[in-house]
């Protein structure tokens, strides 16, 4: 029986268990290694400080993860197929490891947080896209 969610040790072990799936994977992996140019070991200690706030109430994080994956839209798509394999990811790498009430939490906020970027994005291509419209040529 697979234990859940406790401790930052085991916040720990998910961040770095689901961002080796996301570098590899044929399908987002590009994002993060070639276009956002993720500078890893600065990252993943932000990961477990963000994912602990939220799921073992550390608050330790701080921080705009909105604007920039805002920022990173414009420059690549990120879609909701794209989204949509970020928590394939992340379930399957959360029901590997663990099972409980805080695991299930997690693959809550995930996809909200991923619905939520979903939409910030799109409305902001779409604020955009009226500005482009609007401007005198």
């Amino acid at each position: 029986m697979k234990k859940d969610i406790q401790n930052r040790d085991d916040i720990v072990l998910l961040v770095n268990t689901f961002y080796d799936r996301v570098k590899n994977n044929p399908i987002i992996g590009h994002i993060f290694n070639d276009i956002a140019n993720v500078d890893w070991e600065n990252h993943l200690p932000k990961m477990y400080s963000f994912w602990a706030s939220l799921l073992l109430q550390e608050h330790s994080f701080s921080g705009n993860p909105m604007q920039k994956h805002i920022a990173l839209s414009t420059i690549t798509t990120l879609d909701e197929s794209k989204f949509k394999e970020w928590l394939t990811l992340f379930f399957d790498t959360v029901d590997t490891l663990f099972e409980g009430s805080v695991a299930d939490d997690a693959k809550t906020r995930a996809e909200n947080i991923a619905r939520l970027m979903l939409y910030k994005i799109e409305m902001n291509q779409a604020e955009n896209n009226l500005i482009q419209i609007s401007m005198p040529r």
